[in-house]
Protein backbone atom coordinates (compact mmCIF):
# COMPACT_ATOMS: atom_id res chain seq x y z
CA UNK A 1 0.00 0.00 0.00
CA UNK A 2 0.89 3.44 -0.93
CA UNK A 3 2.13 5.54 2.11
CA UNK A 4 0.22 9.19 1.70
CA UNK A 5 0.34 12.32 3.69
CA UNK A 6 -2.14 15.38 3.61
CA UNK A 7 -0.84 18.51 2.75
CA UNK A 8 -2.08 21.09 5.47
CA UNK A 9 -4.30 23.98 4.58
CA UNK A 10 -1.89 27.13 3.71
CA UNK A 11 -3.66 29.78 5.72
CA UNK A 12 -4.97 27.45 8.60
CA UNK A 13 -2.61 24.99 8.41
CA UNK A 14 -5.51 21.97 8.59
CA UNK A 15 -4.93 19.02 6.01
CA UNK A 16 -6.70 19.23 2.62
CA UNK A 17 -5.97 16.23 -0.22
CA UNK A 18 -4.51 13.24 0.11
CA UNK A 19 -0.95 13.21 -2.02
CA UNK A 20 1.04 9.94 -2.64
CA UNK A 21 3.87 10.15 -0.45
CA UNK A 22 6.44 8.48 -2.50
CA UNK A 23 5.12 9.21 -5.57
CA UNK A 24 8.01 8.67 -8.34
CA UNK A 25 10.14 11.60 -9.14
CA UNK A 26 12.38 11.98 -12.21
CA UNK A 27 16.02 12.39 -10.86
CA UNK A 28 19.18 13.11 -12.98
CA UNK A 29 19.47 9.60 -13.70
CA UNK A 30 15.85 8.55 -14.48
CA UNK A 31 16.09 11.28 -17.64
CA UNK A 32 16.67 10.16 -21.22
CA UNK A 33 20.75 10.38 -22.07
CA UNK A 34 21.84 13.23 -24.20
CA UNK A 35 22.39 12.44 -27.84
CA UNK A 36 25.81 12.19 -29.21
CA UNK A 37 27.27 14.08 -32.07
CA UNK A 38 27.00 10.83 -34.37
CA UNK A 39 23.00 10.23 -33.05
CA UNK A 40 22.32 13.59 -33.51
CA UNK A 41 24.08 14.23 -36.74
CA UNK A 42 22.30 10.71 -38.13
CA UNK A 43 18.96 11.93 -36.87
CA UNK A 44 19.70 15.37 -38.77
CA UNK A 45 20.35 14.28 -41.67
CA UNK A 46 17.68 12.09 -41.77
CA UNK A 47 15.49 15.18 -41.41
CA UNK A 48 17.38 17.26 -43.86
CA UNK A 49 17.33 14.62 -46.63
CA UNK A 50 13.36 13.83 -46.06
CA UNK A 51 12.46 17.42 -46.09
CA UNK A 52 14.36 18.16 -49.03
CA UNK A 53 13.18 15.02 -51.53
CA UNK A 54 9.37 16.21 -50.22
CA UNK A 55 9.88 19.55 -51.11
CA UNK A 56 9.03 19.42 -54.79
CA UNK A 57 10.11 23.39 -55.12
CA UNK A 58 12.99 23.04 -54.00
CA UNK A 59 14.38 19.95 -55.40
CA UNK A 60 13.45 21.35 -58.95
CA UNK A 61 15.20 24.39 -58.49
CA UNK A 62 18.09 22.79 -56.89
CA UNK A 63 18.87 19.92 -59.58
CA UNK A 64 16.50 21.00 -62.46
CA UNK A 65 18.40 24.36 -63.23
CA UNK A 66 21.77 22.72 -64.38
CA UNK A 67 19.94 20.28 -66.09
CA UNK A 68 18.18 22.60 -68.18
CA UNK A 69 20.68 24.60 -68.87
CA UNK A 70 23.34 21.73 -70.17
CA UNK A 71 20.11 20.61 -72.33
CA UNK A 72 19.47 23.73 -73.69
CA UNK A 73 22.98 25.49 -74.21
CA UNK A 74 24.69 22.05 -75.28
CA UNK A 75 21.70 22.23 -77.88
CA UNK A 76 22.52 25.20 -79.11
CA UNK A 77 26.49 25.55 -79.03
CA UNK A 78 28.50 24.25 -81.55
CA UNK A 79 31.87 24.24 -83.37
CA UNK A 80 35.43 23.67 -81.73
CA UNK A 81 37.32 25.50 -79.20
CA UNK A 82 40.33 27.62 -80.89
CA UNK A 83 43.71 25.99 -80.90
CA UNK A 84 41.91 22.50 -79.89
CA UNK A 85 39.56 19.73 -81.61
CA UNK A 86 37.68 19.67 -78.43
CA UNK A 87 33.65 19.98 -79.37
CA UNK A 88 32.53 22.90 -77.56
CA UNK A 89 29.32 20.99 -75.82
CA UNK A 90 32.27 18.32 -74.34
CA UNK A 91 33.77 21.67 -72.92
CA UNK A 92 30.41 23.44 -71.58
CA UNK A 93 29.48 19.85 -69.86
CA UNK A 94 32.60 19.76 -67.88
CA UNK A 95 31.69 23.52 -66.73
CA UNK A 96 28.20 23.10 -66.22
CA UNK A 97 29.52 19.87 -63.75
CA UNK A 98 31.46 22.41 -61.65
CA UNK A 99 28.26 24.81 -61.75
CA UNK A 100 25.51 22.38 -60.78
CA UNK A 101 27.82 21.40 -57.59
CA UNK A 102 28.32 25.23 -56.88
CA UNK A 103 24.53 25.38 -57.36
CA UNK A 104 23.40 22.78 -55.14
CA UNK A 105 26.03 23.90 -52.25
CA UNK A 106 26.39 27.00 -52.25
CA UNK A 107 23.10 28.90 -53.88
CA UNK A 108 20.62 26.21 -52.23
CA UNK A 109 22.29 26.07 -49.38
CA UNK A 110 22.71 29.62 -48.36
CA UNK A 111 18.70 29.98 -49.50
CA UNK A 112 17.38 27.09 -47.36
CA UNK A 113 19.72 28.44 -44.14
CA UNK A 114 18.01 32.05 -44.85
CA UNK A 115 14.38 30.38 -44.61
CA UNK A 116 15.56 28.28 -41.45
CA UNK A 117 16.46 30.87 -39.75
CA UNK A 118 13.14 33.06 -40.57
CA UNK A 119 11.12 30.06 -39.64
CA UNK A 120 12.74 30.12 -35.98
CA UNK A 121 13.69 26.72 -36.80
CA UNK A 122 17.80 27.71 -35.91
CA UNK A 123 16.40 29.34 -32.81
CA UNK A 124 14.50 26.10 -31.35
CA UNK A 125 17.92 23.98 -32.71
CA UNK A 126 19.94 26.67 -30.27
CA UNK A 127 17.46 26.05 -27.44
CA UNK A 128 17.68 22.04 -27.91
CA UNK A 129 20.34 19.50 -26.31
CA UNK A 130 21.06 18.38 -30.00
CA UNK A 131 25.07 19.39 -30.48
CA UNK A 132 25.35 22.49 -32.42
CA UNK A 133 27.44 20.75 -34.76
CA UNK A 134 25.20 18.16 -35.62
CA UNK A 135 23.31 21.18 -37.85
CA UNK A 136 26.08 21.74 -39.78
CA UNK A 137 27.14 18.10 -40.31
CA UNK A 138 23.13 17.57 -41.01
CA UNK A 139 23.67 20.22 -44.09
CA UNK A 140 26.97 18.55 -45.45
CA UNK A 141 24.99 14.85 -45.65
CA UNK A 142 22.18 17.18 -47.48
CA UNK A 143 24.40 18.78 -50.12
CA UNK A 144 26.90 15.96 -50.38
CA UNK A 145 24.18 13.22 -51.69
CA UNK A 146 22.27 15.83 -53.81
CA UNK A 147 25.54 16.92 -55.44
CA UNK A 148 26.62 13.22 -55.75
CA UNK A 149 22.99 13.22 -57.65
CA UNK A 150 22.92 15.74 -59.48
CA UNK A 151 26.77 15.09 -61.05
CA UNK A 152 25.38 11.95 -62.11
CA UNK A 153 22.27 13.19 -64.05
CA UNK A 154 24.55 15.57 -65.40
CA UNK A 155 27.67 13.08 -66.70
CA UNK A 156 25.08 10.93 -67.71
CA UNK A 157 23.16 13.26 -69.96
CA UNK A 158 26.53 14.47 -71.17
CA UNK A 159 27.77 11.20 -72.48
CA UNK A 160 24.74 10.14 -73.59
CA UNK A 161 23.83 13.54 -76.19
CA UNK A 162 26.88 15.78 -76.31
CA UNK A 163 30.01 13.24 -76.49
CA UNK A 164 31.32 13.76 -73.19
CA UNK A 165 34.55 11.08 -73.21
CA UNK A 166 33.95 9.04 -69.46
CA UNK A 167 37.74 8.24 -68.38
CA UNK A 168 38.51 5.10 -67.74
CA UNK A 169 41.62 5.22 -65.76
CA UNK A 170 41.58 4.83 -62.15
CA UNK A 171 43.82 7.97 -62.23
CA UNK A 172 41.13 10.22 -63.48
CA UNK A 173 38.39 8.95 -60.93
CA UNK A 174 40.69 10.03 -58.27
CA UNK A 175 40.84 13.57 -59.09
CA UNK A 176 37.32 13.99 -60.02
CA UNK A 177 36.44 12.38 -56.39
CA UNK A 178 39.03 14.84 -55.25
CA UNK A 179 37.51 17.96 -57.03
CA UNK A 180 34.07 16.98 -56.11
CA UNK A 181 34.56 16.60 -52.46
CA UNK A 182 36.91 19.93 -52.46
CA UNK A 183 34.35 21.81 -54.62
CA UNK A 184 31.35 20.64 -52.74
CA UNK A 185 32.94 21.08 -49.19
CA UNK A 186 34.19 24.95 -50.04
CA UNK A 187 30.74 25.70 -52.02
CA UNK A 188 29.50 24.93 -48.50
CA UNK A 189 31.12 26.42 -45.67
CA UNK A 190 30.88 29.88 -48.26
CA UNK A 191 27.46 29.35 -48.77
CA UNK A 192 26.70 28.79 -44.58
CA UNK A 193 28.90 31.97 -44.42
CA UNK A 194 27.13 34.05 -47.12
CA UNK A 195 24.25 33.54 -45.07
CA UNK A 196 25.42 36.79 -42.88
CA UNK A 197 25.11 38.83 -45.91
CA UNK A 198 20.99 38.22 -46.62
CA UNK A 199 18.58 40.11 -45.09
CA UNK A 200 15.73 38.06 -45.08
CA UNK A 201 14.30 35.00 -46.39
CA UNK A 202 12.39 37.31 -48.78
CA UNK A 203 15.65 38.77 -50.25
CA UNK A 204 17.75 35.64 -50.57
CA UNK A 205 17.53 34.79 -54.07
CA UNK A 206 17.90 38.31 -55.20
CA UNK A 207 21.25 38.10 -52.68
CA UNK A 208 22.31 34.62 -53.82
CA UNK A 209 21.84 33.84 -57.34
CA UNK A 210 24.07 37.39 -58.97
CA UNK A 211 27.29 36.43 -57.19
CA UNK A 212 26.81 32.79 -58.72
CA UNK A 213 25.65 33.83 -62.50
CA UNK A 214 28.79 36.12 -62.57
CA UNK A 215 30.90 33.65 -61.15
CA UNK A 216 29.62 31.05 -63.96
CA UNK A 217 30.19 33.49 -66.80
CA UNK A 218 34.00 34.42 -66.19
CA UNK A 219 35.27 31.22 -64.54
CA UNK A 220 34.94 29.08 -67.93
CA UNK A 221 31.21 27.09 -67.92
CA UNK A 222 29.66 28.97 -70.68
CA UNK A 223 32.37 30.50 -72.37
CA UNK A 224 36.32 29.46 -72.89
CA UNK A 225 38.12 30.39 -70.11
CA UNK A 226 41.45 31.21 -72.75
CA UNK A 227 39.09 33.46 -74.43
CA UNK A 228 38.26 35.61 -71.61
CA UNK A 229 39.94 38.94 -71.26
CA UNK A 230 43.58 39.06 -68.78
CA UNK A 231 42.08 40.89 -65.95
CA UNK A 232 38.65 38.74 -65.70
CA UNK A 233 40.67 35.53 -66.00
CA UNK A 234 42.80 36.79 -62.77
CA UNK A 235 39.64 37.77 -60.90
CA UNK A 236 37.79 34.54 -61.56
CA UNK A 237 40.77 33.17 -60.15
CA UNK A 238 40.49 34.19 -56.65
CA UNK A 239 36.99 31.71 -56.35
CA UNK A 240 36.95 28.10 -56.30
CA UNK A 241 34.38 27.70 -59.70
CA UNK A 242 37.42 28.02 -61.63
CA UNK A 243 39.31 25.73 -59.95
CA UNK A 244 36.62 23.50 -59.99
CA UNK A 245 36.11 23.55 -63.84
CA UNK A 246 39.74 23.30 -64.63
CA UNK A 247 39.64 19.69 -62.28
CA UNK A 248 36.47 18.44 -63.99
CA UNK A 249 37.89 19.47 -67.84
CA UNK A 250 41.10 17.61 -66.76
CA UNK A 251 38.88 14.82 -66.07
CA UNK A 252 36.83 14.94 -69.14
CA UNK A 253 38.16 16.72 -71.89
CA UNK A 254 41.06 14.77 -74.19
CA UNK A 255 44.93 15.51 -72.81
CA UNK A 256 45.65 17.45 -75.32
CA UNK A 257 43.39 20.16 -74.77
CA UNK A 258 45.56 21.58 -71.71
CA UNK A 259 47.73 23.46 -74.10
CA UNK A 260 44.72 26.46 -74.28
CA UNK A 261 44.73 26.20 -70.07
CA UNK A 262 46.40 28.93 -68.22
CA UNK A 263 50.42 27.92 -68.49
CA UNK A 264 49.63 25.23 -70.99
CA UNK A 265 48.97 22.61 -67.96
CA UNK A 266 46.13 21.25 -66.11
CA UNK A 267 47.89 22.82 -62.96
CA UNK A 268 45.96 19.95 -60.69
CA UNK A 269 48.43 20.48 -57.93
CA UNK A 270 46.76 24.68 -57.73
CA UNK A 271 43.49 23.15 -57.93
CA UNK A 272 43.77 20.78 -54.80
CA UNK A 273 45.40 24.25 -52.79
CA UNK A 274 43.28 27.04 -54.18
CA UNK A 275 40.02 24.32 -52.94
CA UNK A 276 41.77 23.64 -50.16
CA UNK A 277 42.10 26.79 -49.23
CA UNK A 278 38.45 28.01 -49.49
CA UNK A 279 37.79 25.15 -47.19
CA UNK A 280 39.88 26.48 -44.63
CA UNK A 281 38.62 30.04 -45.32
CA UNK A 282 34.63 29.15 -45.73
CA UNK A 283 34.85 27.36 -42.17
CA UNK A 284 37.19 30.62 -40.45
CA UNK A 285 33.89 32.41 -41.92
CA UNK A 286 31.15 30.44 -40.94
CA UNK A 287 32.73 29.86 -37.20
CA UNK A 288 33.06 34.48 -37.10
CA UNK A 289 29.30 35.18 -38.87
CA UNK A 290 26.94 32.23 -38.35
CA UNK A 291 24.48 33.16 -35.67
CA UNK A 292 22.03 31.19 -33.62
CA UNK A 293 20.34 34.42 -32.40
CA UNK A 294 19.92 37.92 -33.55
CA UNK A 295 18.10 40.43 -35.60
CA UNK A 296 17.81 38.28 -38.60
CA UNK A 297 16.96 34.77 -36.43
CA UNK A 298 12.92 34.77 -36.02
Amino acid sequence: MTDTVAPRDINRGTPTTDVPRSAPRPGPRDRAPMPGLLAATRQRSSVELKSFFRNTQSMVFTLMLPILLLVVFGTIFSGTIEGTTTDFKQYFVAGIIAAGVMSTAFTGLAINVALEREMGLIRRLASSPMPKGAYFLGKVVLVAVTSILETIILVGIGAAFFGLNIPTDPNHWAVFAGVLVLGTAACSLCGLAYTALIPSAAAASAVVTPPFLVLQFISGVFFPFNELPGWMQSFASIFPLKWMTQGFRYVFLPEDFQIVESGGTWDLPGVAMMLGLWVLVGGVLTMVTFRWRGPKVK
